[in-house]
């Protein structure tokens, strides 16, 4: 079998292997297409993602099911105010040995596991939420000078409450940027509330079946970075993130207005990271530019921060977000010299 025909069997078992989870998480999860499909997308390549929606909406039974579907540890952390970063690291407490010696040991906090959902983590204090910077980037924990790994794949998923305010601390940027992510749950139309209250009122039982296991998830990150990223299609993703910041030469109009400060190139690394599990979704083994195009709003709302006018005027990011994708052409203009 050649390098080609090795990597087509590799693309179609990854399509085969993702169609898969995706009804079995949907058997659970009534409608929320569009989530389901995001939240399956990070977790492939590696993100994090950060859910915004009303409570009630399904986010917990989200995570749940993929715990099950997936066979991977769950836990689940409740911020609140006064949370502590120990509560999630862990922190040492004394014991005794059998021979009656007393000593320190550390006792892991519910950080270490391989699903961790943070609802409403924004009920937290900043300090208590830069307890998850390290662990959201390095896939590590350190606490009183020792680091400890944890258990790949590790993915959290946080939520947070778009309509209350009070007791509620703004995630900093730094927390947001290593979100791959930010989702926005809608409100479930007619027929899927009809179909929740069936499913719920009856109390039917679905039997979740394990259809990927944590090392086959990682077998399909490995198949990820087999796909070819060409130069045209890194310099579009380059220039979709240039076009966020208001003085750039690709920024539109609406940038330049109400914008402050734009993606990170940890955005660019997310949209062609996202671009590649599409392309494989698609049977492709490389990306087009209809793939980036594809995630460019989840990956870059919640890293484009607004300045005054923007915020005064109730601009929305996603407004903004459209106009770039809109506005960056699959290819740059070329320069031509006259004479």
């Amino acid at each position: 079998m050649s390098e080609n025909e090795a990597l087509l069997a590799e693309t179609q078992q990854f399509r085969d292997d993702l169609q898969r989870t995706r009804e079995a998480v949907g058997r659970t999860i009534v409608g929320q297409e569009r989530v389901v499909e995001c939240v399956l997308c990070a977790l492939i390549a590696g993100g994090n993602v950060l859910l915004e929606g009303v409570p009630g909406l399904g986010k917990t039974e989200l995570v749940k099911a993929l715990g099950r579907v997936l066979k991977l540890d769950f836990k689940r952390i409740q911020f609140t105010p006064d949370l502590m970063p120990a509560d999630i690291v862990g922190t040492k407490v004394m014991s005794s040995d059998p021979s009656g010696n007393y000593c320190f040991e550390f006792r892991q906090g519910p950080i270490f596991t391989q699903l961790l959902l943070a609802d409403e983590i924004n009920r937290a204090t900043p300090k208590t939420q830069s307890a998850l910077l390290e662990t959201m980037q390095e896939q590590s924990v350190t606490a009183d000078g020792v680091t400890y790994k944890l258990t790949l794949p590790f993915f959290v998923m946080a939520t947070q409450n778009p309509i209350e305010q009070e007791g509620t601390y703004p995630l900093p940027e730094a927390q947001l940027d290593r979100f791959m992510f930010k989702v926005v749950v809608p409100f479930p139309t007619r027929d899927e509330m009809n179909e929740i209250m069936r499913r719920t009122v009856v109390a039917q039982e679905f039997a979740d079946e394990e259809v990927m296991s944590g090392e086959r998830l990682l077998a399909l990150r490995d198949i990820l970075d087999k796909v070819v990223v060409a130069d045209p299609m890194r310099d579009f993703a380059t220039r979709l993130i240039l076009a966020t910041h208001p003085d750039s030469d690709f920024s539109p109009q609406m940038v330049k207005q109400y914008v402050r400060w734009g993606a990170s190139p940890r955005a660019a690394q997310a949209l062609l990271r996202a671009a590649r599990v599409r392309a494989l979704d698609s049977g492709r083994a490389n990306i087009a530019f209809d793939d980036i195009r594809h995630y460019a709003a989840e990956t870059l709302q919640h890293r484009v921060l607004l300045n005054y006018d923007g915020q005064a005027e109730s601009v929305q990011v996603a407004d903004i977000i459209a106009q770039v994708v809109e506005t960056i052409p699959d290819m740059p203009e070329i320069e031509t010299q006259n004479g």
